[in-house]
């Protein structure tokens, strides 16, 4: 092998050690910064991994917001129709929050409950995050399905 060749060949790796560096550090960065969606049947299911930031959607259960006095600490049940998870919240909600309309929280569960970091709310009357609407969708097929199977004799 030629010194020009062989020169070409250890620059030709380091470049290719060097992309494949670049690549693993961006790909490892991006995954400690993925926060997945799950519906509060998954939550319920232990489908959620221990300690991991995550968004949970659904529908404010109407009747279910409850305030301390003398500060900002709310809690609230999420559903998606078919499982409740109860939401704890401290700080100032969006103007837009109220029972009976879908939202999607960020946070993670601490002793079995849910700590909401962030508590974001639909932006009108018609719009609900594609999140919520398809596990709702999903809870309630799967309801369908439950009662279907009752009242067939299964």
């Amino acid at each position: 092998m030629t010194p020009r060749r062989r020169q070409r060949l250890i620059l030709v790796g380091l470049l290719l050690l060097g992309v494949g560096g670049a690549v693993a550090l961006a790909l490892t960065a991006l995954n400690q910064n993925i926060n997945l969606f799950y519906s509060p049947t998954q939550v319920v299911a232990g489908e959620v991994p221990k300690g991991a930031t995550f968004r949970l959607g659904g529908m404010v259960v109407d009747g279910s917001v409850r305030r301390n006095p003398g500060d900002l600490e709310v809690w609230f049940d999420l559903t998606d129709t078919a499982e409740v998870v109860t939401v704890r919240y401290d700080g100032i909600l969006p103007d837009l929050f109220r029972e009976g309309q879908g939202i999607v929280t960020t946070g993670n569960l601490v002793d079995g409950r849910f700590v909401a970091q962030q508590v974001l709310a639909k932006h009108d009357e018609t719009y609900m995050p594609p999140e919520v609407h398809e596990a709702l969708r999903q809870a309630n097929a799967d309801a369908y399905r439950d009662q279907a199977g009752k009242s067939s004799g299964q």
